[in-house]
């Protein structure tokens, strides 16, 4: 199986045409044999694409032809065939969801941090490095001494943000995430709130993964990442998680172990989360999708 090209990469950036530029993007991409999903708002792009590296670095040179884009950069990485299915363009509210109106990470934003001065700014003991992320995420992976909030959802940690960082005390907060775009938003909505000193990892989990030597590694598990690789390790090599395709959670070989574990139906998080007219809609939906796998 030849390996894929993934690009992930966000900007914000004012998009009042997003609606004719999703077809002009998805017309290219279909062109150039690409899958993935990238997200148009009109406060910026968000995606992860994959393809062959020529497809994938022409549709990157078509984005950054619009002004609005130029300044557009990316993280790469590879996998053992193309990790999603097919091509999404979608239209959003927000390229990635907090909800809270006038949080505009394109005028007021964090203190980026590159890679290899994340491990010296984590040294410093009056840090609060909070973990932006999903609960699910820092299950199976996280920074040493990280803060998990315990969301379910980004929209949760607005208020978990209230509770927990007092503006008043001064506090010196770094945020991390996925590939840099929740701390965007995260880190410019603290510094609305009144906290001077907000940091963020440039590039993210990913971008640290990838420049960052093992030995040197503040990392600890896997990241989860939101297509059918599902976790990458140091130097972003592809994980050994499954996804669960019942509620989209990460799941070890422990994990599968479980009786209430079904392949493409359940996990134990789920189980009881779903009745049975959804189980068989999910079983259906495994069948044909190993169906469409063996005739590939």
């Amino acid at each position: 199986m030849t390996d894929c090209f993934v690009a992930t990469f966000y900007q914000f950036a004012p998009l009042d045409d997003h609606v004719d530029l999703r077809d002009r993007i998805e017309a290219r991409c279909q062109m150039l044999g690409i899958r993935g999903i990238i997200l148009l708002a009109t406060e910026g792009i968000n995606a992860t694409v994959s393809g062959t590296r020529d497809s994938v670095l022409e549709l990157l040179d078509f984005l950054k032809s619009d002004p609005r884009l130029a300044e557009l950069t990316w993280k790469e990485s590879s996998s053992p065939g193309h990790p999603f299915r097919k091509l999404r363009v979608r239209l959003k509210k927000e390229i990635v969801t907090m909800g809270v109106p006038g949080v505009d990470p394109a005028r007021l934003v964090g203190t980026y941090v590159a890679p290899k001065d994340w491990n010296a700014l984590l040294a410093d003991p009056d840090v609060i490095l909070v973990d932006t992320r999903n609960d699910y995420e820092v299950e199976i992976g996280t920074f040493h001494n990280a803060v998990n909030p315990n969301i379910r959802t980004f929209r949760e940690l607005p208020t978990w943000c209230e509770t927990n960082i007092d503006a008043g005390k001064k506090p010196k907060v770094a945020m991390f995430c996925t590939g840099g775009i929740r701390c965007e938003k995260s880190t410019a909505y603290l510094k609305e709130s009144g906290v001077e000193e907000v940091y963020h990892l440039e590039g993210g989990i990913l971008k640290y993964l990838e420049e960052i030597p093992a030995e040197d590694s503040l990392w600890e598990g896997q990241c989860f990442v939101f297509d059918e690789r599902v976790s990458v390790g140091q130097d972003l090599e592809v994980g050994d998680y499954e996804l669960c395709r019942g509620c989209r959670r990460p799941l070890s070989e422990a994990d599968t172990q479980s009786e209430h574990y079904v392949r493409g139906v359940s996990c134990h998080r789920c189980d009881d989360e779903t009745n049975p007219e959804q189980k068989a809609g999910f079983a259906e939906r495994q069948r044909q999708m190993d169906l469409l796998q063996s005739a590939e």
